[in-house]
């Protein structure tokens, strides 16, 4: 007997999509449970050695960092109504060790109109700052502390005149008040010039993009030998924070300054026994170079017969006009005296003079500026 065949049941197809939504609500809506009781740390893995370059920056921060200090400006004030006086932190920055006497170097900048500085050691020790004298024109100062010998870590001394673009640099210093800090960069351009404090161009810059932010002014800038090599004086940013363009003064120029500021108490600056006349008005007269005014008595320009400018019969008769220091062009006051910097007190020089409209040339030996 034949069996009439089962009718097969579908499902809808509404409750197969219906399914299916349902299904991918869940899967992209389920979450894990936020806490796992099995939890353990992660297998760590070996590092391996550090790369060359890596080990190189550690050593130098490492053997460096124990000579940069950080120093604090103080200002003294008084209360206009109870007349107490009090001081205040007028800034900060950054100064190394220059030598196991306890001189400290740094910026003018950095230090310039405090009543009291003082200087803290990398092992956090604050020492109360004489000041033995100053470089306005390089932005330098040299500030003396009496630590015991044994905390004081002079910088080796590199040379700034075989530097050459995009060789390594690094900057250690103070920035916003922090612990020692390093930034590394290249030598971005070289013979740059930057105004100083007192206006006086500062020529033979290093630039850098090592970032050298507010408080890094005076610390040093180093080679990847660990040698002294500049000293961070500046940034270029509109900011005021690191753009990238740092500028530091060059170790050549510090060397030479320094000792002289240790003997002295100031810069030397050779000359030649003249005061010359303003920019603005040589240039008023059409005159390119310097124009003497007066010689002084004395001086090996009086020696050597320069002319100043004189006045006869009520017509002015102009001096002789400095155009050139050996092969040193001049055409400013700040020329003369950036070009009078490169040399010392006794070097024998040729000055270029146009006089009556004539050119010479005239050697001379270079006297102490007065």
């Amino acid at each position: 007997m034949d069996h009439p065949q089962t009718e097969k049941r579908r499902i809808p197809s509404f409750v197969i999509l219906a399914l299916i939504l349902v299904g991918w609500w869940f899967f992209f809506n389920y979450e894990k449970p936020l806490h796992d009781p099995d939890a353990t740390p992660r297998a760590i893995l070996a590092r391996g050695d550090l790369a060359a370059d890596e080990k190189n920056t550690i050593e130098i921060f490492r053997a460096s960092s124990p000579s940069v200090v950080y120093i604090t400006n103080i200002e003294v004030r008084r209360n206009l109504f109870s007349l107490n006086v009090y001081e205040i932190p007028q800034g900060t920055g950054s100064g190394f060790v220059w030598d196991k006497e306890g001189r400290i170097v740094t910026n003018y900048h950095v230090i310039n109109s405090a009543s009291r500085v003082e200087v803290t050691l990398a092992d956090h020790s604050t020492w109360k700052a004489r000041l033995v004298g100053v470089a306005p024109d390089k932005d330098l100062a040299v500030l003396q502390i009496k630590a015991p010998a044994e905390k004081l870590h002079p910088l080796p001394i590199g040379n700034s005149s075989t530097l050459m673009v995009g060789q390594k640099v690094f900057a250690i210093g103070n920035p916003f008040g922090l612990d020692q800090t390093l930034t590394a960069g290249i030598v971005s351009a070289l013979g740059r010039e930057i105004k100083a404090v007192n206006g006086r161009t500062i020529q033979g810059v290093v630039q850098t993009d090592a970032a050298i932010n507010p408080g890094n002014s005076g610390g040093p800038l180093l080679d990847s030998a660990g040698l002294l090599i500049g000293v961070n004086t500046a940034i270029y940013s509109p900011s005021g924070g690191s753009s990238g363009i740092g500028f530091a003064v060059p170790v050549d120029v510090v060397n030479r300054v320094v000792p002289e500021i240790i003997r002295y108490g100031r810069q030397i600056h050779p000359g030649i026994g003249i005061t010359v006349a303003n920019d603005m008005i040589a240039e008023r007269i059409g005159i390119k170079g310097v124009l003497i005014i007066n010689i002084m008595t004395g001086s090996t320009a009086e020696e050597i017969g320069l002319r100043g400018t004189t006045t006869v019969n009520g017509e002015i008769i102009l001096g002789d006009i400095i155009v050139a220091i050996d092969k040193i062009k001049i055409s400013s006051y700040d020329d003369l005296r950036n070009a009078m910097d490169k040399y010392r007190v006794g070097d024998k020089v040729t000055l270029t003079i146009i006089r009556a409209g004539q050119q010479q040339q005239l050697p001379i030996i270079l006297e102490e500026a007065r």
